[in-house]
C-alpha cells in the first residue's frame, strides 16, 4: 500500500497515535501528580514518629510523620518520591511518576494510545496478508518473521494497557484509588460515574478527555496551612 493514497492516510493516522502517545506520556512523566506542599515553618512530630500510622485530625486530613507535615483527605506518602501525593493510585515504574489528582488523566490516556496503537498495527499486519498474499521467496519469510514479531508484541502491549485500564476504571466509578483499595479507607461517596470522570478529567467535552492538554479540573488545589486543621 506504499504507492497509494490509503497507504498514506494510514501512515497518517498511524503517526498521529504514536504522537499523542508520546505526548501524553510525556505529561504523565513531567506533570506534578499532587505533590503536597511542604510546611514553610519545621513542625514538631517528634511525639509521633514512634508511630506507623498516620494521625487522624478533623475533616479527614491526617498528618505524615515521614514528611513531618499536614496533608489533605485522600492524600498518602509514597515511600518512592518520599513526598505526599494528593489522590495517589499508585507510583508507576513506566512513567517514573506517581499517579495521583493531577496527572491521572495523562496516565489513562496513555494507555488508551498505547493500545489503539496495538491494535491499529495488528490490523495493518493481517489488512497487508489479506491484500497481498502471493509474496514469494525470502522477502515471504522477512514479511512472515516481521509480523508474527510485530503481532506478539502488539498483542502483549495491548492486553497489558487494557487490563490496566480496565483496573484504573474500576478505581475511578468505585470513588477508591488503589492505595485506599487496599487500605480500605476510601470516601465511598454516592456520586453518579460522570461526575467521578469529571474530577479526573475536567468538565469539557468527552472528545477533549483524550487531548493531551491542560485541563480545568473540579477538584481544585488546597490551600496548605496548619490553621486549616
Amino acid at each position: 500500500m506504499s504507492d497509494t493514497l490509503w497507504g498514506a492516510f494510514n501512515v497518517l493516522v498511524f503517526n498521529i497515535i504514536v504522537f499523542l502517545m508520546t505526548a501524553s506520556h510525556l505529561r504523565a512523566v513531567l506533570s506534578d501528580p499532587g505533590i503536597v506542599p511542604l510546611p514553610t515553618t519545621d513542625l514538631d512530630f517528634s511525639d509521633m514518629h514512634s508511630n506507623k500510622k498516620p494521625q487522624n485530625l478533623s475533616d479527614g486530613w491526617t498528618m505524615c510523620t515521614k514528611c513531618d507535615t499536614y496533608r489533605p483527605p485522600r492524600a498518602h506518602h509514597c515511600r518512592i518520591c518520599r513526598r505526599c501525593i494528593r489522590r495517589m493510585d499508585h507510583h508507576c515504574p513506566w512513567i517514573n511518576n506517581c499517579v495521583g489528582e493531577l496527572n491521572q488523566k495523562f496516565f489513562l490516556q496513555f494507555l488508551f494510545y498505547v493500545g489503539l496503537a496495538s491494535i491499529y498495527a495488528t490490523t495493518m499486519v493481517i489488512v497487508s496478508w489479506i491484500l497481498d498474499p502471493g509474496i514469494k521467496g525470502d522477502d515471504k519469510h522477512l514479511k512472515m518473521i516481521n509480523s508474527i514479531l510485530l503481532v506478539i508484541e502488539s498483542f502483549l502491549f495491548g492486553l497489558f494497557v487494557i487490563a490496566i485500564g480496565c483496573d484504573q476504571l474500576s478505581a475511578i466509578f468505585s470513588d477508591e484509588t488503589t492505595v485506599e483499595q487496599m487500605k480500605k479507607d476510601g470516601p465511598r461517596r454516592n456520586k453518579a460515574k460522570m461526575a467521578l470522570l469529571q474530577e479526573v478529567f475536567g468538565r469539557g467535552h468527552p472528545l477533549t478527555w483524550l487531548c493531551p492538554v491542560q485541563f480545568n479540573s473540579t477538584i481544585h488545589s488546597t490551600t496548605y496551612t496548619t490553621n486549616h486543621v
